[in-house]
């Protein structure tokens, strides 16, 4: 079994040599059936062999092309709040991927704490999950969470989110990259939002936007980044940012794209003196935080640091006698927030009961 790590430096083609040239050339093989199945998949929809079914109110989709992180939570956390400002009664709805069971999974705890007395139902039916919200909750509008490749529930929305460090998933389907289905498939989203823009030029972000173009000629463009702006004990204190400033740290994260908290920890202005990398949605058990433990105290540090994921599943304030702090990010727009707005707006007009 490769680990996250490896599969990644593997098909990107930073890891060298004749074995993994062999298994390059192994998954590329396996890339076939899977783009088979996948390609006829999407013909049943598109041709109506496979039935799309609806709930009643308006669904938004907030998914992507690629396997790993593409800072899906933070914008579900933007929209939501974007649409409860607005009087809307709002219910969210995903998988529940790598969730224990009756349990939800680090991303719906993540959400709780940011938007308390929202529900948020976990079901690999989400048809099945998206009608309880409408009949308990009496909600009016439904987002869907990592549901882009999840057709069976009509969607008034599709919007597509692409990590400006990884866009296009090496350019090959899984297992040979990353990709869930093929670029072709952005013709059926109608709002694109390039994620950590601001950790790219302006020459590369043009052209992530072109070849989006290419395949969605009429998709709505936005770019945005993720800007920390707090620290997050695990008893729901916050602290400021210049608690950790010039201050020497040790980081853990388990993500699918951990460069990007690298890139949030540099915006803070820490030193940080030892890093390690965990897979996405990774379990923290009594041995893996003894372990962070130990870490934590072999170093010279005055603060742990993590992702807002990461903290939920650890319910502790400290790691090795040093404090442990979750790094708080939002969402702030480069470009495009009127353009995606305008898309919304046209949904309070679906939404039952709101003027």
């Amino acid at each position: 079994m490769l680990s996250a790590a490896y599969f990644r430096e593997l098909v990107s083609g930073q890891r060298q040599g004749p074995a993994a040239h062999m298994l390059r050339g192994l998954l590329r093989l396996a890339e076939l059936p899977y783009a088979w199945a996948v390609k006829r998949r999407n013909w049943a929809f598109d041709l109506g062999q496979k039935e799309r079914l609806g709930v009643g109110i308006p669904v938004i989709s907030v998914g992507n092309l690629t396997l790993g992180g593409t800072g899906k939570t933070p914008f579900v956390e933007w929209l939501t709040r974007w649409f409860m400002h607005r009087g809307v009664n709002i219910a969210l709805v995903s998988r529940g991927y790598k969730a224990a069971q009756g349990a939800p999974n680090d991303e719906a705890q993540e959400l709780a704490q940011k938007l308390p007395g929202v529900p948020h139902l976990q079901n690999a039916d989400r048809v099945a999950a998206a009608r309880l919200a409408v009949q308990k909750f009496q909600a009016e509008l439904v987002i869907l969470d990592d549901g882009f490749q999840h057709r069976r529930l009509e969607r008034n929305l599709d919007v597509v989110l692409l990590d400006a460090l990884e866009p296009f998933g090496f350019g090959h389907l899984f297992p040979r990259g990353m990709l869930r289905e093929p670029l072709s498939s952005l013709g059926r989203a109608q709002v694109a939002v390039l994620t950590r823009a601001d950790m790219v030029n302006d020459a590369e972000r043009a052209r992530i936007r072109s070849v989006v173009l290419h395949y969605a000629p009429h998709i709505a463009w936005a770019e945005c980044r993720h800007a920390p702006h707090s620290l997050l004990l695990s008893d729901g204190q916050q602290e400021p940012l210049e608690a950790i400033r010039n201050r020497r740290v040790v980081a853990f994260c388990g993500l699918g794209n951990p460069a990007g908290f690298r890139h949030t920890l540099a915006e803070c202005g820490c030193n940080v003196v030892a890093w390690r990398e965990f897979p996405d949605h990774f379990v923290y058990n009594q041995n893996s935080i003894q372990e962070l433990s130990l870490w934590a105290a072999s170093h010279d540090v005055e603060a742990v640091l993590c992702t807002h994921k990461d903290l939920v599943k650890l319910a502790v304030n400290d790691l090795g006698n040093r404090p442990l702090r979750a790094v708080l990010v939002g969402l702030e727009f480069l470009r495009g927030q009127e353009e995606l707005e305008t898309n919304l707006e046209t949904l309070l007009t679906l939404c039952p009961n709101v003027k």
